[in-house]
């Protein structure tokens, strides 16, 4: 009998080889990180008699990315499940696209040509365009690509109300069963779009966010960054949250929510009020809390392929966080009230690790890298060191799931950059909590 090696052609075996020397490599070096981690730890074992907080800090961190990541690689097996249970359904629903859009002349006619493209029953697309009081020739392109596509709908405000309102005014409109919210500046790959419909035959499945990667990823150093960033975020924290089918933020620039979840909780929705004021931003965050809190779960799916702009410029990236930051803020406060009482699981091993450690990183930063050399004289080795190990772990996360990007080298900066600057952005957006402007690029 020849031995099975002889049965495969040297081609397809030399491939197969070299995928498992690869991903061994990937093991060993990701043991070898984890080592070093506990290496650190040991250490600064001396600190914890004077420095317990810091240590504590350090020690949860460490667990909560290892479980992030544990939790991403079991991310696959629990797509293909919903998938293989999703596709024996004969489930083929109405679908609306809903698309709020201010002064965005360059990049609407993209996004309703590429809705208009998907691989979909073209008498079961609708799209719709929110055109929020824009002040550029936003209209006029609209008037344009309705003689392109004449079933396309624009509703119109001639003042600028909001991308909340303007949501709202499509999703009240809308026939499909289905809604798929974009921004303006994003869109879904048509040939990827039926993977966004396919997990809703299940019916306890409330919204499902694609994966995003910017379109402008390779314009500069900035958006290469937010490359790396993206990335990582979507295919290991999204990923991560999905396992266990409850995605926090179905993120605006591209995900799907089933309209009979929406509906009720439309007007909650819209009016959300935060220290007696209306909340302005963070509406895919807010709107995805609400479908978990009426008992739907949630997922992230890579088999749809979504594409957006980023920022170009670091002072737009800036004011982008600090929205972002702001919207997180308020909506952990109301997720916070319900998840320990319909999730504790969740709640206790993910949610609220997260916001402690989200609250504790700015304080750590500033002990570690400002108050600690100026009055004590001490170095941060031990923090940078910490930095650097746990990024390398989502690094080698990364190089595992994309072996031919370089994605995985622009963790360090954006890792460095968040060590120096966004980290401490949320104590200055927890501070200016009531500006409710919405501050886009």
């Amino acid at each position: 009998m020849e031995p099975i090696t002889a049965l495969i052609p040297r081609s397809s075996l030399f491939d197969a080889l070299v995928s498992m020397s690869f991903k061994t490599i990937l093991i060993f070096l990701g043991i070898g990180v984890f080592l070093s981690l506990i290496a650190v730890k040991a250490i600064s074992t001396p600190l914890f008699q004077v420095q317990p907080f810091f240590y504590f800090y350090t020690i949860l961190v460490t667990i909560f990315a290892l479980s992030r990541i544990i939790a991403a690689l079991l991310f696959r097996s629990s797509q293909n499940t919903i998938f293989n249970q999703a596709e024996k359904i004969s489930y083929e629903p109405t679908v609306s696209f809903i698309i709020p859009c201010k002064n965005e002349e360059k990049d609407i006619s993209t996004t309703i040509k590429n809705c208009f493209a998907a691989e979909y029953p073209k008498h079961k697309l609708e799209v719709i365009v929110i055109n929020d009081g824009s002040t550029d020739n936003t209209a006029q392109v609209l008037r344009f690509q309705q003689l392109i596509f004449p079933n396309l709908k624009v509703i119109t405000f001639e003042k600028n109300q909001g991308k909340r309102n303007a949501m709202a005014a499509g999703f009240r409109i809308a026939t499909g069963e289905i809604l798929i919210q974009l921004d303006s500046d994003s869109f879904i790959d048509p040939k990827t779009f039926k993977n966004i419909v396919t997990p809703f035959a299940l019916e306890d499945i409330g919204a499902v966010c694609a994966h995003a990667d910017p379109v402008n990823a390779d314009k500069n150093f900035i958006t290469k960054m937010q490359a790396a960033y993206y990335y990582m975020s979507f295919k290991v924290l999204k990923a991560a949250e999905s396992t266990f089918m409850s995605v926090f933020c179905a993120s605006g620039c591209s995900s799907a929510f089933r309209k009979s979840a929406v509906m009720p909780i439309l007007d909650k929705w819209l009016n959300e009020r935060f220290l007696g004021e209306l909340v302005t931003w963070g509406d895919d965050r807010a709107l995805t809390a609400w479908v978990l809190k009426t008992g739907y779960k949630t997922i992230y799916t890579d088999r749809v392929q979504a594409y957006t702009i980023v920022p170009e410029k670091l002072s737009i990236l800036i004011t982008q966080q600090i929205r972002w930051k702001k919207s997180w803020i308020i909506n952990s406060f109301f997720t916070a009230k319900f998840i320990l009482r319909t999730n504790p699981f969740i709640a206790v091993l993910y949610f609220l690790p997260l916001i402690l450690i989200s609250l504790l990183t700015p304080f750590i930063a500033i002990k570690a890298l400002i108050v600690a050399p100026i009055l004590y004289g001490v170095l941060p080795l031990h923090y940078i060191l910490g930095v650097f190990l746990v990024t390398t772990l989502f690094a080698l996360v990364t190089i595992s799931l994309n072996p031919k990007s370089n994605k995985w080298l622009y963790l360090y900066p954006w890792a460095f950059l968040n060590m120096v600057l966004f980290s401490y952005l949320i104590l200055y957006s927890a501070a200016r909590l009531q500006d409710r402007k919405w501050g886009t690029r």
